[in-house]
């Protein structure tokens, strides 16, 4: 089984994920990405940072004594989003990034996920590289070429300057709710939306190491709307464990997602190939809104590394999913949530029109995602009597809808996603592949 899933390498902290494991894996990442042993005299340098989780702690430890020992200078930049390593690795000209997190999973899970030259996501074949030396006998520098661990205090505020130079509109009169997720969004997304001039209410931005998604942030949105509600505010964020997502909440309490976000910025953003790059999951009203603006759009596998690559191969700009992964490559090379809420601000703020006016361009189509756990899902692919099933449905919607089954590359799941005109039917179909899942593939 493969070791590396869509983003990174992920488990129980300390079951599935360990320090030795950490360690084995930092010292192989540090032979394919930083060519240890190719460049005589070039003192490689790795960025790290981690999310809020307990298990971080010994984490990050493990792989800066992985990287350490392998010969590269590692600047551990403690508490931060996933896209501020992968700004950090760009800007300083570092060989690789190391971010620890499991994102929007639970606190027990954590995460390893690596940054190239660049800061960009590694692809499947250097996944493969780091896989296949993974444990094996290597060269071991002493001595002055062992490599050295500086704390960098820096690294924060130059991140949430990056941040504000990218907008032009001030935020004055605006407020807003921010939901941190008790997460990496807790030190940096209210004071950035402070210096941006909003009257900011921040809530769960107050980790322990133990609360980080706990029935808050943008897998939890109740205590989002609840408090932009009670507030009276102009609208709500909402960031996951390592904000590089967001959703928003509009004045009402409506939820904002990643479709209707990546529409709102594709209206009001210059886009050079007039094209939007979403998945396969991504809402038939998105991309039925966006023909009608004249806008084309292409669909990828689920994964915002694979909405990337499909971005930079055509030179599109402006991409993203549903989950709120929104890459906006004028100012980044990945995900980012606090840039995409910057933006998105930016424009209530710019057009004086709140969320709910701004995301009126589209009509969302019913749509209905089970997640279907306890199964074999990696036998979804060969089972022809679910094959079948799907041919049937797929039929029977033509195109009024889509259907579409996948195994969850971070999650032991199976997901079934109805989408169709008439929501009852959504339901009824959903539901039917879901038993016929359960049943087909149970362990």
């Amino acid at each position: 089984m493969a070791l590396f899933g869509t983003d990174g390498v992920r488990g129980v902290a300390n079951v599935d994920l360990t320090a030795e494991l950490a360690v084995d894996l930092a010292v192989a990442a540090a032979h394919v990405l930083a060519d240890l042993g190719e460049f005589a005299g070039h003192r490689p340098k790795a960025i790290v940072g981690q999310d809020s989780r307990a298990s971080g702690e010994f984490l990050e430890a493990a792989v800066c004594a992985g990287l350490a020992s392998a010969g590269i200078d590692v600047y551990r930049v403690g508490v931060l989003p996933t896209p501020a390593i992968a700004y950090l690795v760009n800007t300083t000209g570092a060989d690789l990034g190391v971010m620890i997190s499991a994102s929007h999973n639970p606190m027990p899970d954590n995460g390893i996920k690596f940054f190239a030259r660049g800061g960009g996501k590694l692809d499947d074949a250097l996944e493969a590289k780091i896989e296949a030396i993974l444990g094996e006998p290597w060269a071991r520098p002493t001595g002055k070429e062992v490599g050295r661990i500086i704390v960098d205090d820096s690294a924060r505020e130059t991140y949430l300057k990056h941040l504000l130079n990218s907008i032009e509109s001030n935020f004055n009169g605006l407020k807003i709710v921010i939901d941190c997720a008790n997460g990496a969004a807790s030190f940096v997304a209210p004071e950035m939306l402070r210096r941006a001039g909003a009257e900011v209410i921040a809530i769960n931005a107050a980790p322990n190491g133990l609360n980080i998604n706990d029935n808050c942030g943008s897998t939890h949105l109740e205590s989002l709307i609840e408090k932009v509600r009670q507030e009276k505010a102009d609208l709500g964020i909402a960031h996951d464990g390592d904000a590089d997502r967001v959703l928003a909440i509009d004045h009402e309490g409506n939820v904002i997602d990643g479709d209707y976000i990546l529409g709102i910025l594709a209206k009001h953003t210059e886009l050079p190939t007039k094209t939007v790059v979403g998945t396969v999951m991504t809402n038939l009203g998105l991309i039925r809104a966006l023909e009608a603006e004249g806008i084309a759009f292409v669909a990828t596998p689920v994964g915002d590394r694979y909405v990337l690559e499909e971005m930079v191969a055509g030179g599109h700009t402006l991409g993203g999913e549903q989950s709120g992964h929104i890459i906006m490559r004028k100012y980044a090379n990945t995900g980012d949530g606090l840039l995409t809420a910057l933006h998105l601000i930016s424009e209530v703020a710019r057009s004086k029109k709140n969320l709910k006016e701004l995301s009126s361009f589209m009509t969302r189509y019913p749509q209905l995602l089970i997640n279907v756990g306890g199964v074999a899902k990696d036998k979804l692919a060969e089972n022809t009597k679910i094959a079948a099933a799907v041919k049937d449905v797929e039929n029977q919607l033509g195109k009024t809808g889509r259907v579409l089954l996948r195994k969850s590359g971070t999650e032991p799941l199976v997901r079934v996603m109805i989408e169709a005109e008439d929501a009852d039917l959504a339901k009824q179909l959903a539901e039917s592949l879901a038993a016929l899942v359960k049943s087909e593939l149970a362990l």
